[in-house]
């Protein structure tokens, strides 16, 4: 059987529901289409639901402008749906003095990409705010804070659906063509196979988009598609009570922002991820790193005991920067031809992609429009 339809989003993440919205209020008929059982089972919500503010970015990258941009959009849009979130702050801590260089560093990325509300905390008051904690001094970042990411994905999902959009589940592309004016896409699941017809086509797949990208044939201008290093972020849950009431980072680290403090909505706290390099999507958890996390979580909180930290989970994070390169920007490709079909790929969408979502969204329907 064959369908046209205005766009499909490929991927149903935070990022896939959040375009999928916005293509749907914009007057498009829509469907998300997503391979597995549920909406948000990869990325998504193997994170740590946090919401940035925009520190650590290259000024005028994609990164910087929707993450600062998002952030805003995320909080207001999470009060309007009732989705909890706290902005419970962010303190990033340099542990001897030789590191403050590295905060300076940092608040004048920030600045430049219109984070002005961070803060210099030097050790007394470091200590008076977090008893806990040992360090130097210590970056504030009141605008950083924590969401239900899972409630927020669900509202998304509703938008779309009352915008007249769908949600496709078991639906995984295996093969597309540029048509001309259309892209043709065979989907399968559920023991069929179907082919659509879109006039716009989103790739947000995350992990996948690559595949998905080289799925498509004879796309006009379609560009390299670039390869995608998978992150392997493993976490630890802390079983006693939480000693602390900022999530807690330690100055950035090559492939991620360090081994960190955060806590969830509950209170509870959590370290992680770390950065495991994986040829493949695994979500395998190897409890032997724990010995690792220990040592880096003493680096800051040295009270920290035996035996404290039970294994939680994993996140794999698609990365455009393998080992020792420096971190990638965002990267959004549009292909097509003038009176043609429009495809937009999404490739290395990690971190801040959760905050980024809403204004990801409204980037993908200007490059669409424009």
């Amino acid at each position: 059987m064959s369908e046209a339809i205005d766009a499909v989003v490929i991927g149903a993440g935070v990022v896939g529901l959040a375009v999928g919205r916005a293509l749907a209020r914009s007057g498009r008929e829509v469907v998300v289409l997503e391979k597995a059982a549920a909406i948000g089972t990869e990325t998504s919500s193997r994170n740590s639901e946090v919401v940035h503010a925009g520190i650590y970015y290259t000024p005028g990258s994609l990164k910087a402008h929707l993450c600062v941009r998002g952030r805003e959009l995320l909080y207001r849009y999470c009060d309007s749906k009732g989705i909890e979130f706290r902005r419970c702050g962010k303190l990033i801590v340099a542990v001897t003095s030789e590191q403050c260089v590295q905060l300076e560093t940092l608040e004048t990325t920030a600045r430049a990409n219109g984070v002005h509300d961070l803060r210099r905390i030097e050790g007394a008051e470091l200590r008076r705010m977090e008893p806990e904690l040992i360090g130097a001094a210590a970056l504030l970042s009141p605008s950083t804070g924590i969401l239900d990411s899972h409630a927020m994905m669900l509202a998304l999902q509703g938008d779309l659906e009352d915008a007249g959009g769908h949600v496709a589940l078991h639906a995984a592309v295996e093969a597309g063509r540029y048509a001309g004016r259309t892209v043709r896409l065979t989907v399968s699941g559920d023991g069929e196979t179907t082919d659509l017809e879109a006039g716009v086509v989103v790739n947000a797949a995350g992990l996948y988009a690559d595949r998905v990208a080289r799925a498509i044939a004879d796309v006009p201008d379609g560009g390299d598609v670039p390869p995608l290093h998978y992150a392997k972020g493993n976490y630890f849950t802390y079983q006693g009570r939480s000693p602390f009431s900022h999530l807690v980072y330690p100055l950035p680290e090559e492939g991620g922002l360090g081994i960190h403090a955060t806590l969830d909505l509950a209170g509870r706290t959590r370290f992680g991820p770390d950065v495991e390099w994986s040829e493949t999507v695994d979500y395998t958890l190897d409890a032997t790193r724990a010995d690792a996390f220990y040592a880096a979580v003493r680096r800051y909180w040295p009270r920290l005991e035996d035996g404290a930290l039970a294994p939680a989970y994993v996140g794999v994070r698609p990365k455009l920067s393998g080992p020792g390169e420096s971190p990638a920007d965002f990267r959004v490709s549009r292909a097509g031809e003038p009176g043609g079909a429009t495809i937009v790929h999404l490739f290395g969408i990690e971190s801040p992609g959760l905050t980024s979502a809403l204004a990801l969204a409204d980037h993908v329907l200007e490059r669409i429009d424009g």
